[in-house]
């Protein structure tokens, strides 16, 4: 899923990091003047989880809630799925929160890719909601770039974060997203994807790493975009099948030779290059990644450590998933505590890909925190297979809409949306 950004970390501290991802960034022309996102509810609305303003990811954060517990055999209170549901606009998009589900989308309501594509993964993990996932497939589709990928925000510049979540939802439904194609050149998501992708004329610790966008022209590698774009090469989702430490395929750095590609390049190859990447920064850094406000210091990014370690996980690199797992284990129970249901479900979701057991994961039942987030369960099934994939909330208010739309691409905070699936990062 796989965002993120997901980023948007749609909580003050995804979404400070996605500003700080954006640098000078300014709003996309097709939203600055009349996009927006549904004003803050006096009161939250029954069925939804987290207890701080959903103004920008309550879609978010609620799928990651229902996929996590349907992965784990949880039953969602139907109130909890109920609302998600209700969220989606009748062209099958769905924004952050819409105060007013009973009042149609217009031209002013900001709709966000990463946030239906979460939606899509959860409702189709979920069962029973085909016509709801079937209408926000068809939007996305409807919203694809002409370089085959996506932004948060349709008509901006597609982003490896966005691409990659949007190639999760596609997964998560059976698509294959190699067959999703631009309408005027046939470009698939595969293509945007390799766009991102640093290569032979980059610096040597720099290869196989992914860009968030270009900027200036130019790609700079950023760690939470390298997590998601190696698992959408991979054409995974938020959920990945467990990978035991005994299942240890190598990761292969980017082969060049006299600065050139010594083979042609493949998403498989793409998703492997990226992991050693990873693996390089998280050995540098003590296994964790690191993220950094403009001018301040670089402190470690525990939602984008839990995206590398999904990313690992989906590569079969499951041993080198072991290291970071362990960090996260030992360093992750403040911040999650911190950024409510999206971050709980992320280490649930993490640490189930790396075989880990989420119910006593560095002495907390991840799953236990996150239920209590939200509505009582309806109760227990058997755990979701995958595909073949109170705490509070940090608070949002003051950031700009549309810097945390575009987060939202990334990093949840989910690493996807917090750190995100939802945010824009600059890697130190």
């Amino acid at each position: 899923m796989t965002h993120s950004l997901a980023v948007l970390a749609r909580r003050a501290a995804p979404a400070l990091a996605t500003a700080a991802l954006l640098g000078a960034a300014a709003a996309p022309a097709a939203y600055a003047a009349d996009a927006a996102p549904s004003a803050s509810p006096k009161e939250l609305p029954a069925g939804l989880y987290g207890s701080k303003d959903p103004q920008y990811d309550g879609v978010w954060r609620q799928s990651l809630a229902l996929l996590a517990q349907d992965t784990m055999g949880v039953r969602p209170a139907a109130s909890g799925i109920d609302w998600l549901t209700g969220q989606q606009c009748a062209d099958g998009s769905f924004t952050g929160f819409r105060a007013d589900p009973g009042k149609a989308c217009d031209a002013k309501t900001m709709r966000d890719t990463n946030q239906t594509g979460a939606a899509v993964q959860a409702l189709a993990a979920l069962g029973g909601h085909d016509d709801t996932v079937k209408k926000a497939v068809k939007w996305l589709k409807s919203v694809q770039n002409e370089d085959g990928g996506w932004s948060s925000m349709p008509g901006s510049p597609s982003d490896a974060n966005s691409t990659s979540v949007v190639i999760g939802a596609l997964a998560s439904v059976d698509e294959k997203p190699a067959s999703v194609t631009a309408k005027k050149n046939g470009k698939s998501p595969y293509d945007a994807l390799r766009a991102f992708q640093l290569g032979c004329d980059a610096k040597e610790g720099e290869r196989g790493a992914f860009a968030f966008q270009p900027k200036d022209g130019k790609l700079a590698p950023n760690a939470d975009a390298t997590a998601a774009a190696a698992l959408g090469a991979l054409g995974k989702g938020f959920v990945v099948a467990p990978a035991g430490k005994d299942v240890d395929e190598p990761v292969e750095a980017l082969a060049c030779k006299d600065g050139k590609p010594g083979a042609k390049s493949s998403p498989e190859r793409a998703a492997s290059a990226a992991s050693a990447y990873l693996v390089a920064q998280l050995d540098k850094n003590g296994q964790h990644l690191l993220s950094a406000m403009p001018g301040a210091e670089a402190q470690p990014d525990v939602g984008n450590t839990a995206d590398a370690v999904v990313a690992l996980a989906a590569g079969s690199h499951g041993a080198a998933a072991q290291k970071p797992l362990k960090w996260l284990e030992k360093n992750s129970a403040d911040w999650a505590k911190q950024n409510g249901p999206a971050a709980y479900a992320q280490l649930v979701l993490a640490a189930r890909a790396a075989g880990a057991d989420p119910r006593s994961f560095g002495g907390t039942d991840l799953v236990a925190a996150l239920n209590a987030t939200g509505p009582k369960p309806a109760g227990s099934a058997a755990p979701s297979a995958g595909p073949e994939k109170d705490a509070k909330d940090s608070d949002s208010n003051g950031i700009p809409w549309w810097i945390i739309g575009v987060g939202l691409a990334f990093g949840a905070g989910i690493g996807f949306l917090i750190s995100g699936r939802n945010k824009k990062k600059n890697e130190l």
